[in-house]
């Protein structure tokens, strides 16, 4: 079944436009989900928004309020919400070009596949997307998602875009603060090698089997365990005898020299 278009609208570069569609690049349907119930009725547990002070259910007549002080806040209707950054609604306008490698990691949010959303707009699609690519450069613009504006940045990847949302400015901490008290010292030029090695005989192609849930295989292995169970009563299981807390002060060396050792060994 064809997925819905996250997002429909255009992509312009000066006076080049071609209508484009966009997608989540992630999905998270897959991870398991719980629901909370009433332990004695098996009924699944409503929320609902209460008055703070009056204690009463407030039904219909929300508001979004930004908080200025204790007990005050300026209110903004949905008209003025729907209003906020209305060009770039629909529009993507590529507004600047930038290296691709001048953007670090720290700066992506979420990504997005963008692609031609006509057949008379792919000429323009891929015109804009190849001459990205062959310069290794990435565009830089702005998109209105969930009445937020982003800054975007759009990626050239096989037959169409990723689009990255961006991280503002204040929500990306400096490193300098988290690091500055990590010392100076060097490697040491005898443990060096012995990493080395470690890393090269550890070194494999990526898979996204490297990063499987496991603790979401356990939850469906237990959900289906239960589910045959369900008619055939439930048998005591004794605890586990607490396993003693791993004794951390070792001898680096020694224990990269133990390392590679074992390495060494499973190769032959």
């Amino acid at each position: 079944m064809a997925l819905r278009p996250y997002w429909r609208g255009y992509l312009k570069l000066s006076l080049v436009t071609c209508p484009v569609q966009m997608m989540p690049a992630t999905s998270e349907s897959e991870k398991v989900r719980f629901h909370t119930l009433n332990r004695q009725t098996r009924n699944r547990v409503v929320s609902h928004y209460v008055d703070s002070v009056t204690g009463k259910e407030v039904k219909e007549d929300e508001v979004k309020g930004y908080q200025r002080g204790e007990n005050e806040y300026v209110i903004l209707e949905d008209e003025e919400l729907e209003n906020v950054a209305l060009e770039s609604t629909k529009t993507i306008d590529i507004s600047t070009f930038t290296p691709r490698d001048s953007i670090e990691w720290i700066w992506l949010d979420t990504p997005y596949y963008l692609s031609p959303n006509d057949p008379v707009g792919q000429e323009a699609f891929s015109v804009i997307r190849d001459a990205m690519h062959a310069q290794n450069m990435v565009g830089i613009s702005r998109l209105v998602i969930s009445r937020r504006e982003h800054a975007v940045m759009l990626e050239p990847r096989g037959k169409g875009i990723v689009l990255w949302t961006l991280r503002y400015g204040d929500e990306v901490r400096d490193e300098d603060s988290y690091f500055e008290a990590i010392g100076d010292e060097k490697a040491d030029s005898e443990m060096m090698p012995l990493v080395q090695q470690l890393i090269k005989k550890q070194t494999k192609d990526w898979s996204p089997d490297m990063v499987a849930d496991p603790v979401q295989e356990r939850l469906l292995d237990i959900i289906a365990e239960k589910k045959k169970s369900l008619k055939k009563p439930a048998k005591a299981k004794g605890k586990p005898a607490p396993s003693a807390p791993p004794n951390n002060v070792v001898n680096i060396m020694d224990a990269l020299k133990k390392s590679v050792a074992a390495e060494q060994r499973a190769g032959r």
